[in-house]
């Protein structure tokens, strides 16, 4: 159960943290000052309505204002291209391997995975509606719509089952039963990543740009997680920078 970045070729953008930050405490539509302000009931209503909303994994979060999520989610070569290829290289995978992302968005991973490796069986599944309706049109026919935490596969259909920030936006609790999942459904190899921290700066920066994950932890609390459900795959963490 190693802990190994097999992101380190997806290219790092600068995300507004800040920005963010000040965004979730809109007060109808104004921007607050002065982030650090204390918040009235009806900030806490305002960014209770932007959670709820960028939870819905609908047109907002994906393409809709940058307040509720992406603020556009669209395919460009340069993002996943290089990660397909690097999880390509690290699982040797063979012609003929077949891979589930689970938490697929629009299936820009198994996009390119299928364009550089057309022998691979690609399958994708998300939560969202939306993102499997625009999902890019050679790929559609190979993604759909479900649940992490029930995956619709019998037991070691996969032979690489990866989730890139998926497991960690339900409960703890559905965190946990999501990644047994995972477990349930590999052959043996798989790769997640999940919302942490190790630095209470990191903690702060996750607090303000989070709109979807439910369970995030320092690393050290993800590492008893899985040692207590006795995750056997490859792992790492997305923090907030």
């Amino acid at each position: 159960m190693p802990e190994i970045n097999l992101l380190d070729r997806y290219p790092r953008t600068r995300r507004p943290i800040v920005a963010r930050g000040k965004l979730k405490l809109a007060r109808g539509g104004r921007l607050a000052s002065d982030p650090t302000a204390s918040r009235t009931t009806e900030d806490l209503m305002v960014e209770h309505t932007l959670l709820q909303t960028a939870r819905r994994f609908g047109r907002e979060y994906f393409d809709g204002d940058r307040l509720y999520g992406y603020g556009g989610y669209y395919y460009d070569p340069k993002f996943w291209t290089p990660t397909a290829r690097r999880l390509h290289q690290h699982y040797e995978l063979a012609p003929g391997s077949s891979i589930l992302d689970v938490g697929c968005a629009k299936g820009f991973l198994l996009h390119d995975l299928k364009r550089l490796y057309p022998d691979l069986a690609v399958t994708g599944i998300d939560i969202s509606n939306y993102a499997i309706e625009h999902a890019t049109p050679e790929i559609k026919p190979y993604v759909q719509v479900g649940d992490a935490t029930l995956l619709p596969f019998p037991d070691r259909s996969f032979d690489l089952v990866v989730s890139i920030n998926t497991v960690s936006n339900p409960t703890l609790e559905q965190c946990k039963q999501a990644i047994r999942e995972v477990m349930r459904v590999s052959r043996g190899r798989s790769f997640i990543t999940v919302h942490a921290w190790r630095t209470e700066k990191q903690r702060e920066n996750l607090q303000k740009w989070n709109l979807t994950a439910l369970t995030s932890l320092h690393v050290s609390d993800w590492e008893k997680i899985f040692a207590e459900i006795n995750y056997t795959g490859d792992y790492y963490y997305w923090f907030a920078e």
